[in-house]
């Protein structure tokens, strides 16, 4: 007899996934019919289904458009998780054709590593797989507290080495390195030479990605450096994102590092001098992360080796 959870799939149209996918991503039936190549009504129905099934709206009518109810925004991130295993196990074994592919790749990068990469990955794809299909996600501390559950749902993440990567179901290969800066404003009356010193550094008020409500994360990458620097940072501004960091350095006696590719990018439109970085700070080295399940992926494997080419070019 088959266990309980198999019959319940067995009477499940899987199809709806799907079509649940498209509708939490465009909150729209119009728009999930056009992406999905069927008719309006066949959503329209789907939906119904699904409504049915869940016992809930999903979508909530709001003015001329709709919102997600609080079960739907719940299933967004277990919608497409699924989806993307799905499409990845059914995909492997097969000859794999970027030309005339539809296959979905989910990635999760830092808006940093977007920066540096997004606009050749995204040229390439256009390029090279005009059908493939990109989902980037923005890193979050949430998905580092579970990475081994997480990995193996997604195609990969690019990030920095770290101990929670230290696991022996999940490889990686580098991409390339970077080096930390100092930024100032170009006005600030408190650094008139050329660099900065430690105790400088120890004195003067921070701006700082990724900190914690309270006290200080020395896991992330910047906070790693002031913590081999010996650095307790006075930070006055925190942020969720590196390419942020800069706007709050700007105008202001505050201080930042920050990886060099964005600084030198940014520093001019923002009126900032960059420094060199004392105290010889460990190189930032990116790495492509991903799941051993899919080793003997053949569209994995096309997709690690675009962004190692990628990398090596810039």
């Amino acid at each position: 007899m088959a266990r309980p959870s198999a019959v319940h799939l067995v009477n499940l149209d899987l199809n709806l996934l799907v079509v649940l996918r498209e509708l939490l991503r465009e909150r729209n039936v119009t728009r999930a019919a056009a992406r999905l190549g069927v008719t309006q009504p066949a959503v329209s129905a789907s939906l119904a289904r699904l409504r049915r099934h869940f016992d809930d709206d999903l979508l909530v009518r709001s003015g001329n458009g709709y919102v997600l109810s609080p079960l739907a925004a719940q299933l967004t991130d277990q919608v497409e998780a699924i989806c993307g295993a799905t499409e990845r196990l059914f995909g492997t074994g097969h000859d794999f054709e970027p030309g005339v592919s539809g296959r979905e790749f989910t990635v999760f990068m830092a808006d940093y590593t977007i920066e540096v990469l997004g606009s050749r990955l995204s040229a390439l794809l256009a390029e090279q797989a005009p059908g493939v299909q990109l989902h980037v996600r923005l890193v979050r501390e949430a998905f580092a507290r579970d990475i081994g559950g997480t990995i193996r749902l997604i195609d990969g993440l690019v990030a920095p080495p770290a101990s929670r990567f230290d696991l022996p179901d999940v490889r990686s290969v580098e991409l390339f390195t970077e080096r930390w800066v100092c930024v100032v404003d170009a006005a600030n009356p408190h650094v008139t030479g050329d660099e900065l010193s430690l105790a400088q550094l120890a004195e003067m008020t921070w701006v700082a990605p990724f900190q914690p409500d309270r006290g200080f994360a020395p896991a992330a990458p910047m906070s790693r450096q002031l913590v081999l620097f010996g650095i307790q940072p006075r930070i006055r501004v925190r942020v969720e994102s590196y390419q942020a960091v800069p706007h709050f350095v700007a105008g202001t006696d505050r201080v930042a590092l920050l990886q060099e590719r964005l600084a030198r990018r940014v520093a001019p439109r923002l009126g900032l001098r960059i420094l060199p970085c004392p105290g010889d700070p460990e190189p930032i080295v990116e790495r492509f992360w991903w799941h051993t399940d899919y080793d003997g992926d053949p569209s994995h494997r096309w997709f690690r080796e675009v962004l190692v080419s990628l990398a090596a070019g810039i």
